[in-house]
């Protein structure tokens, strides 16, 4: 039963994260008001959001397929890699959303309402949600050793140095606009920076041991 509740899950997010894909690229707005880390076009793709949400959905592509060749018997299990990607693009995600939550809406003008509107709803709350039941409560396993929580923090780093040399390249008088510093990282100095990404690798890494503990079969 566990199994077919994932397999639906998995399936609405892939649904989602392609429909909100759409609504941002395009321009989309079904919801009024002011708007936060929106771009159109292929622009988009600079956001944490928005990468690590295509990653989950991809994820939960492959999640689903699998599902469904081992409901029809075509298949016996989902590999431990293929848990790995889950752990990743879970861990993703849950950084989008709590980032959104605790760093971003109480900083932001207009607060968290504002970053969740048109696509955002999607990317900052929804999908990261059902991410998080259908991993913790319809995927659990003991498939994951503690070693592998590391690879937790890859989405992180590889964004983690996208970001820095985003902003190296655009500085100008010893600052940076914040049309290239959209997660307001470095506006209070570059130095900041320095602090700033060994955080969020630290974060990623205590998110992804609490995904692993609440993964566990008991």
């Amino acid at each position: 039963m566990k199994i077919k509740i994932s397999l639906v899950i998995n399936i609405i997010i892939v649904i989602l994260t392609i429909t909100a894909a759409i609504i941002m690229f395009t321009g989309f707005k079904f919801m009024e008001g002011d708007l936060l880390l929106e771009s159109t076009n292929i622009g988009m793709l600079r956001f944490f959001t928005v990468d690590s949400n295509i990653f989950m959905a991809i994820v939960s592509l492959l999640f689903a397929i699998k599902e469904a060749r081992i409901i029809k018997g075509k298949d016996n299990e989902i590999s431990t890699k293929m848990y790995i990607l889950k752990l990743m693009s879970t861990m993703g995600v849950m950084l989008t959303f709590l980032t959104v939550m605790l760093y971003l809406g109480p900083i932001a003008k207009g607060g968290i309402p504002v970053l969740l509107k048109n696509s955002n709803l999607f990317f900052h709350l929804i999908i990261p949600i059902l991410s998080l039941i259908t991993f913790t409560i319809f995927e659990k396993t003991n498939k994951l050793e503690f070693k592998y929580t590391i690879y937790g923090v890859v989405p992180t780093l590889i964004y983690g140095i996208y970001y820095l040399i985003n902003v190296l390249v655009h500085i100008e008088n010893g600052s940076v606009s914040p049309i290239y510093d959209w997660y307001w990282f470095v506006q209070g100095g570059l130095w900041q920076i320095g602090i700033v990404i060994p955080i969020m690798i630290g974060i990623s890494y205590a998110i992804s041991l609490v995904l692993w503990a609440m993964n566990r079969k008991k």
